[in-house]
């Protein structure tokens, strides 16, 4: 039995399966899906649940914005014994085939925050775990809608300042989708033996003037994240049959 300093959870509470998202509200959410649900813990950003998804037992916890405060919740997780981390999301698109209300799964996530360059080497890759992400994809596309994977970008900057925000060159890249926390997620998981994928619902489009006309509290993007819950459970089912 030990208490994570940070989420204040017990080892004797953790699941091997973890939904994460950045809104403590959305993290209530979705344990309002499961069963048997309880919170656990509610700890600055990081709010805790547990329950079970078709007998399944799972965390579900919020990381809140950014990639340095979101790591250290995916690595008490895993410390806690979570072995296989889903983000639920929502991000900018870099793509007018991709409008608001679209989910886009990660299969990568492009290193632009600074976080990972802390942990690991330049050349070091932010890639999803195959299995977690085509489980993902799957139940996404069973949830109806604009579903597409590919790589998205990890930036830390949302609104611009004095330096151009670097959507342009992302974008013309190929990168779909825009957000803040996958690039850690992808990195913390791959250093310390756990397993991860991610879902974003997109909100708008990422090269615009975000400040006057940024709005992720439509109907069309609340619509969104309902199937990309709904996805990650989901995905989640689908990973405990096939390994069961």
């Amino acid at each position: 039995m030990t208490l994570m300093p940070i989420l204040q959870i017990d080892t004797e509470d953790a699941a091997e399966y973890a939904i994460v998202c950045g809104d403590p509200k959305r993290a209530a959410r979705i344990a309002a899906k499961l069963e048997h649900a309880r919170e656990l813990a509610f700890s600055r950003e990081y709010r805790t649940f547990t329950g079970e998804i078709d007998g399944v037992r799972i965390l579900v916890t919020s990381h809140g914005v950014g990639s340095a405060g979101a790591a250290v919740c995916f690595e008490e997780l895993i410390r806690a014994g979570v072995k296989t981390l889903i983000r639920v999301g929502t991000a900018g698109s870099y793509s007018e085939e991709h409008p608001a209300g679209s989910l886009i799964v990660s299969t990568a996530a492009v290193r632009a925050e600074g976080l990972t360059r802390a942990l690991v080497p330049d050349g070091f890759p932010a890639v999803g775990d195959s299995d977690v992400v085509n489980a993902l994809y799957a139940s996404a596309q069973e949830q109806g809608g604009i579903v597409k994977k590919g790589l998205t970008v990890s930036l830390d900057v949302f609104f611009a300042g004095v330096e151009e925000v670097p959507h342009k060159k992302y974008k013309q890249a190929a990168v779909l989708a825009v957000e803040m926390e996958i690039a850690a997620l992808y990195v913390v998981a791959s250093l310390r033996g756990a397993r991860a994928g991610a879902i974003v619902a997109l909100d708008g489009y990422a090269d615009s003037d975000l400040a006057a006309t940024y709005d992720p509290h439509t109907n069309v993007v609340a619509d969104a994240v309902e199937r990309e819950i709904n996805a990650a459970l989901g995905a989640i089912v689908r990973l405990a049959k096939q390994e069961a």
